[in-house]
């Protein structure tokens, strides 16, 4: 018997090493990459709420997903906004649905509806995609050095193919490769972007306090390799929260710079009132280090207690909900080609 067992390890080991070394079938096999993920949040489209229109509360978080390779140079780059607009009556109500899915400008497609009214007849994911195609290659000095004037790409061949306002891409991307580390993935490997808002948290103003329109949206960046597996692994959040009085006019700063919560770091606050004593930042990048080496599959599987991570190991760098999480890596995964 212990004979048998011996055969079957040994022949296990020996397929093993045939495979690593066999690039068709390597989960990643060519030269390391770094992967990164930048946000730029504006939150300057809200309007109050009048006698005669309901108000807006609008958060518009443009995401940029990038791999960089050794010289500095972008690889890949996926690009997406989720745009979300919450409704404001002038008696200070939320008149949004607060359990309605809002798909991001990507997850809309061709539903988004800009091509009708594009001067380039270009729909906005296409538009994206352009812009993203035209970053592979260049490098941040490239990125952060591009022409634009009034917003718009200065150069022509740019504007061809994207003819709406590129700051917020620029300052996505610029921050995506900046941001970028090696998490594992390589050359060959597939970059995904999933992204998912929620309103649920938003309340109503009262007269004692302003109410609060809350666009909550989880981003997944990650790569996959040939053998479906994840390589890399990002996970951040962006929690607008855009106040409003019992009037439904906003009292929040419409200037601000609103900061996802791994650019908030410590700074978010979590880790005074969490059980295991860790950051919000912390706990999302040990899940996103938890995922690398699964399928999409086996994270949808990951063993769940009232949404939480039920493995003792998992939860004690984990104590957050892992949902929102889970549902973001499928998009992420399903979406890399």
């Amino acid at each position: 018997m212990k004979k048998k067992l011996l055969s079957l390890v040994s022949a296990a080991v020996l397929s093993t090493a045939v495979l690593a070394g066999c690039g068709s079938q390597s989960g990643s096999a060519g030269a390391e990459l770094k992967t990164g993920l930048g946000t730029s949040v504006s939150i300057s489209s809200s309007e109050s709420a009048t006698a005669e229109t309901e108000g807006n509360a609008q958060a518009d978080a443009t995401i940029a997903a990038v791999t960089v390779d050794g010289s500095g140079k972008i690889t890949q780059c996926v690009i997406d906004i989720a745009q979300t607009k919450i409704g404001v009556s002038a008696e200070g109500h939320i008149t949004s649905d607060l359990n309605a899915e809002y798909p991001s400008k990507r997850e809309l497609g061709d539903g988004y509806g800009m091509k009708k009214a594009s001067a380039i007849g270009k729909e906005w994911y296409e538009q994206a995609d352009a812009f993203a195609a035209w970053a592979v290659g260049k490098t941040a000095s490239d990125i952060s050095g591009m022409a634009i004037s009034e917003g718009y790409a200065g150069d022509a061949d740019l504007a061809a193919s994207v003819s709406i306002h590129v700051t917020g891409f620029q300052s996505a991307v610029l921050e995506a490769v900046n941001n970028a580390t090696a998490g594992g993935a390589h050359e060959g490997d597939k970059l995904g972007l999933g992204v998912s808002t929620k309103i649920s948290n938003s309340e109503d103003a009262t007269a004692e306090g302003d109410g609060v329109a809350e666009a909550y949206t989880t981003i997944s960046v990650l790569t996959v390799g040939k053998d479906g597996k994840i390589t890399s692994s990002i996970i951040d959040a962006v929690q607008a929260k855009i106040t409003f009085d019992a009037t439904g006019a906003i009292t929040a700063d419409t200037s601000a710079d609103v900061k996802s919560k791994n650019e908030l770091g410590d700074a978010y606050g979590m880790k005074k009132a969490s059980a295991i004593g860790k950051e919000w930042n912390e706990q999302a990048a040990a899940y996103a280090a938890y995922t690398v080496g699964k399928t999409a599959d086996e994270v949808a599987g990951t063993a769940m207690t009232e949404g939480r991570a039920a493995d003792a190991d998992l939860a004690a760098s984990v104590s957050v909900h892992i949902t929102d999480f889970n549902n973001v890596i499928a998009k992420a995964v399903a979406a890399a080609k």
